[in-house]
């Protein structure tokens, strides 16, 4: 899944160049590059589909020259998870005729080995193709991270054993969240699915069936290429997410704990989780001199020459490109979303 906007990272990320095209874990490579080449020992290339928004299809093409053109498939509107796996699904059955296992990743979370994650996905695997089963990757928590939904297992689990999910829990307040982590019952909900798409669409059809139901025309309309029937069918989907809509309802939902460190980037402060910080504990990219500066992320990303300079400053993110800066308190760093929304609501387009 890569049609996600990213909008937590701006003024870098932008509507065509979103946080999955960007090098916010790896200096060199690109968040969608980085996903692509972590599956590639397991899945071939040309196996890899890739779902996204219309006006980034083209921009994930030029970023991975190596994934067939015909893999980077765009949603016809605006929806949800649930209509894109459904799609997906689709896509599958119509190249597959007939079932076939689904992985579902993203193209923008941090993972910290890829050796055990494709161990893992091999775990999940094994497990839905035996087993009529909706299987989700569980991250151990390591903090009382409140931005995150949680797993509830209900009993601890052995290492690498599936298990089946207790509950779904929303994002819960800070005191909640240090009683799941205390607990070692719960595990983050990291947004990675395994399943057959036989068992996929059996489960939408029974507990979401406005989704599920558009399945198999979906499927008919891609193998005889009615790119204004998948339209249509595609639009009358809602708007709703696959973990509200399915994964929350069906009863046939187990979990794998996983073995790798995980984060999901989901704003600017992730940066202090995977960048080398200075001695003042400040993460600090591109051309940028900082005095009595402390626990703050300062990125230079001018291509122009330029110089950011700091002084006196303590728990401060200051992002600068070519046309825009962006300076925020660090605990406010997942509401630069809301400075997008008012961009928009001024029309102004060029910083978008």
């Amino acid at each position: 899944m890569a049609g996600g906007s990213g909008e937590r990272f701006w003024p870098l990320s932008r509507m065509k160049k979103p946080k999955q095209l960007l090098r916010l874990t790896h200096p060199t490579v690109t968040m969608i590059e980085e996903a692509i080449a972590r599956v590639e020992p397991l899945i071939p290339v040309d196996r890899i589909l890739i779902i996204t928004s219309a006006i980034l299809r083209q921009p994930i093409i030029d970023a991975l020259p190596h994934v067939p053109e015909a893999n980077v498939i765009a949603e016809p509107a605006k929806r949800n998870t649930a209509p894109c796996l459904a799609l997906a699904c689709s896509v599958i059955n119509a190249r597959e005729q007939g079932d076939a296992c689904m992985v579902v990743l993203t193209a923008d979370h941090f993972i910290g080995n890829a050796e055990d994650f494709r161990a893992d996905i091999q775990r999940a695997l094994s497990f839905s193709e035996t087993h009529p089963a909706l299987v989700t990757m569980g991250i151990p928590p390591t903090r009382p991270e409140t931005g995150y939904g949680y797993i509830d297992m209900a009993e601890k689990s052995k290492p690498h054993a599936i298990v089946k999910v207790s509950a779904f829990k929303e994002k819960p307040d800070f005191e909640t969240a240090l009683e799941y982590v205390v607990s070692g019952t719960f595990l983050w909900n990291s947004g990675m699915f395994f399943w057959r798409t036989s068992v996929l669409q059996s489960a939408m059809m029974s507990h979401l069936k406005d989704v599920g139901s558009k399945i198999v025309d979906m499927t008919l309309a891609i193998t005889s290429s009615d790119h204004s029937m998948l339209a249509s069918l595609f639009e009358a989907m809602p708007n709703i997410s696959i973990d509200y809509g399915l994964m929350e309802r069906a009863p046939n939902v187990f979990v794998l704990p996983a073995s790798f460190p995980w984060d999901d980037v989901g704003s600017w402060d992730a940066l202090e989780r995977m960048q080398p910080m200075d001695a003042k504990r400040n993460v600090v990219q591109g051309d940028a001199i900082v005095v009595e500066t402390s626990s703050s992320i300062i990125v230079n990303a001018h291509t122009n020459k330029h110089t950011i300079t700091t002084i006196g400053i303590d728990s401060v993110v200051v992002v600068s490109t070519d046309d825009a800066t962006m300076i925020c308190s660090k605990d406010k760093a997942q509401d630069v979303k809301k400075i997008v929304a008012t961009l928009r609501d001024l029309g102004r387009d060029d910083l978008l």
